[in-house]
C-alpha cells in the first residue's frame, strides 16, 4: 500500500510573486522523490504527491501545512499568511504505474481523490480515505479539531511547527537560537501553535495506520 496526497494552494493569486511559495514546495517535495513520478504540482496551484510509507503521509501534510502558512503576507503588519492549503490524503493499493504520478493509478488514488473532493463541502482544510473507515472516522475527527488550531496559526507559529516536524528531537533552547528569540517565548509559541497536541495526533495516526499494515 502506499498514500497519495491530493491538494491545492488556496489565495495563491494574493501574491504577486508566485515564487514566494512555489521554489519552496519544489525544494520540500524534492527532498521525498523525484517529478513528475513522485510529485507533481500542476496547473499554477494543483500537487500529487505518492508517499511510499503510508504511516509517514500525516507528517508529510502537516510540513506541507507549515510551509504555506509561513509565506509571508504582503500586506503591512499582518501576522497571518493569506496562503493555505487544502489536502486529500488517500491510503490502498497502487495498481498502476505511469511515468508522472498523474497517470499512475489505483485505491490510493481514487480515495485522495474523492477525499479531496469533499473537502470542500466538508469545510475542513485536510482529511483522508483509507481501506478502514472505523480509522476514518476517528482521524478525521482528530483533524477537523485540529485544524481550528492550524486555521489560526500566524506565520512565526507556521515556521516553529516547521522546525519542530523537521527536528523531532530539538530542545527549546535550540529552537530560540534558530529563530533568534529567547526561549520563554519559544515556550509561549509553542503553546499558542498547540504543538503537544499536532504531534499526539501525528504519532496516533501513525500508530494506527502501522498496526494496520502489519
Amino acid at each position: 500500500m502506499i498514500a497519495v496526497i491530493t491538494g491545492d494552494i488556496m489565495a495563491s493569486r494574493s501574491l504577486s510573486n508566485q515564487e514566494q511559495w512555489i521554489k519552496p514546495l519544489k525544494k520540500l517535495l524534492g527532498k521525498w522523490g523525484k517529478s513528475p513520478a513522485v510529485w507533481k504540482l500542476d496547473r499554477g496551484d494543483f500537487f500529487q504527491v505518492e508517499v511510499a510509507a503510508p504511516e509517514t503521509a500525516l507528517l508529510k501534510a502537516f510540513q506541507i501545512k507549515t510551509l504555506i502558512k509561513s509565506v509571508l503576507s504582503p500586506e503591512p503588519g499582518a501576522k497571518r499568511s493569506t496562503l493555505d492549503v487544502r489536502m486529500g490524503i488517500g491510503i490502498g493499493e497502487k495498481t498502476y504505474t505511469g511515468a508522472s504520478i498523474s497517470e499512475s493509478n489505483g485505491a490510493a488514488f481514487i480515495h485522495s481523490g474523492e477525499k479531496f473532493d469533499a473537502l470542500q463541502r466538508e469545510a475542513v482544510r485536510i482529511g483522508i480515505t483509507t481501506p478502514w473507515p472505523h480509522l476514518d472516522e476517528e482521524i478525521n475527527l482528530y483533524l477537523k479539531l485540529l485544524g481550528i488550531i492550524i486555521d489560526r496559526w500566524s506565520v512565526s507559529s507556521a515556521e516553529l511547527v516547521a522546525i519542530v516536524l523537521q527536528y523531532p528531537q530539538i530542545t527549546q533552547e535550540a529552537i530560540g537560537q534558530k529563530l533568534g528569540i529567547r526561549q520563554n517565548s519559544v515556550s509561549g509559541r509553542w503553546n499558542r501553535a498547540r504543538i503537544d497536541e499536532l504531534l499526539e495526533v501525528e504519532n496516533i495516526f501513525r500508530r494506527k495506520i502501522s498496526h494496520q499494515l502489519s
